[in-house]
């Protein structure tokens, strides 16, 4: 039972210190609704979508409003859309239309799964399906993408890799009127996860049941309140602090994932206990990092960290709650964080330090825009080193990058809302295209032959 101080501390954090569900998600299988057309699967997926999740907006507000906790974002997660669309991958487009228009009709923000797990190998009907994702993420205001190329057991898909920096150059073009918004949209990943309830790379495994509520918990602004709470603490007492503080946030989640799920007639998932940065100021994981003790993030000290909190933080949620999963860390998104805005304005952070993070934080090189004419093949690039440090650390990594058309350093893309706004950030000038045009696999690594 809650006593009055907990009351009181939740309220706190909810109203002082951003604490907030960010996100209640359902995962839906699409695998039913595979027929012998293009048209008649598309019907259904909408029609499965629609009726799977009629509630999931009324049921989340009406949780929010009797726990008096905000939930942010109502989404839903689908089957990987390449399976549904194998059959007729020349017609792709027309179910990510339809799911657009079941996300419409709910008033859901996104849905995520118009995805392709191709890790190992691309079939034609894959490759097809990748070829849509341009000009359906052009077309569509509330679909997203995302893309598996490699695995720590599989290694890494290169032809996959050297197609992926095509695609998102075409998708930028395609969406140059909004700074190429669509490409906020698509996300590269290695080791991607079937229960990830976050937004761009949602998709619903094809490992999970029928229907799942997923949740994801975000508090980077209580976080950085009980490290402000002890300003002289050594980094063994600041660990702890953390631990306990996102056991405290990971139980909230928790208390609203099973509840939503026995409501929405969905099995329970799981809890992502991510701190998701949003550009609002006190709710920023760069400055968290800062109030440990850096200048300014992106400094050296900046992955040791970053490496800390992310540990603290997964120590803590697995202590409160047997289903932790989906990416649960720390998340670096440039664009949706005040403080990595400010930082990369400076000068202080740059994409090879962001890299180095990556390797010890939740997913990878997110929400940064780069100049419009960066050649596919360095984006190609970019991808293989997320990838590669993804791999040979059996962690999920991805890249999630935005080539702004028409605009170069010194520009800014700003789309709004919790995508926020970022600064164009240089890449290297030397070319990588030799490399990424071998194509082929880079084979896994040795530590991945464990049967």
């Amino acid at each position: 039972m809650f006593n009055y101080s907990d009351v009181l501390e939740t309220i706190n954090m909810v109203e002082r210190e951003h604490l907030d569900i960010r996100t209640v998600t359902m995962g839906i299988s699409l695998l039913p609704c595979i027929s012998c057309s293009a048209e008649d699967t598309a019907k259904k997926v909408y029609d499965t979508v629609c009726k799977k999740a009629e509630n999931i907006v009324k049921i989340t507000r009406d949780l929010s409003r009797e726990y008096g906790i905000p939930i942010v974002n109502k989404r839903v997660s689908v089957t990987p859309a390449a399976i549904v669309c194998a059959p007729f991958a020349e017609k792709s487009h027309l179910i990510g239309k339809a799911l657009d228009n079941a996300a419409k009709e709910l008033g859901i923000d996104f849905l995520g799964g118009y995805s392709a797990l191709v890790h190992k190998g691309m079939a034609d009907y894959e490759k097809k399906f990748i070829l849509s994702i341009p000009e359906v993420l052009a077309n569509t205001e509330r679909l997203c993408s995302s893309v598996n190329i490699g695995s720590s057991k599989s290694g890494i898909n290169m032809s996959a890799v050297g197609l992926m920096g095509e695609i998102i150059k075409q998708t930028a073009e395609a969406t140059a009127e909004k700074d190429g918004f669509g490409c906020a949209k698509l996300v590269i990943f290695c080791n991607a996860v079937e229960d990830n309830p976050f937004m761009a790379g949602a998709f619903h495994g094809v490992g999970e049941s029928g229907t799942v509520i997923n949740v994801g918990v975000s508090g980077p602004g209580v976080v950085q309140h009980a490290i402000e709470s002890i300003p002289e603490a050594d980094l063994s007492e600041l660990a702890e602090m953390i631990k306990r503080t996102a056991f405290k946030i990971t139980r909230a989640g928790q208390l609203i994932a099973r509840e939503a799920a026995k409501r929405l007639n969905a099995e329970f998932g799981i809890v992502d206990l991510s701190l998701a940065p949003t550009p609002t100021r006190g709710d920023s994981v760069a400055q968290i990092l800062e109030e440990m003790g850096l200048e300014s993030v992106g400094t050296h000290g900046t992955t040791a960290c970053l490496a800390m909190l992310n540990d603290a933080v997964k120590k803590g949620g697995v202590m409160a709650s047997s289903r932790v999963g989906g990416l649960s860390g720390a998340f670096i998104p440039v664009s949706e964080d005040v403080g990595m805005i400010e930082a990369a304005q400076r000068g202080t952070l740059n994409m090879d330090k962001l890299e180095a993070m990556t390797a010890v934080c939740s997913v990878g090189l997110d929400m940064i825009a780069v100049p419009g004419d960066t050649p596919a093949s360095t984006l190609s690039a970019i991808i293989a080193d997320e990838a590669a440090i993804g791999m040979i650390n059996n962690k999920t990594t991805a890249v999630r990058i935005i080539p702004a058309p028409g605009k170069g350093v010194g520009d800014t893309v700003n789309f709004g809302g919790l995508l926020g706004r970022a600064p164009i950030m240089p890449v290297h000038g030397e070319s990588a295209e030799k490399f990424i045009k071998r194509g082929g696999l880079i084979p896994a690594p040795i530590h991945s032959n464990k049967n």
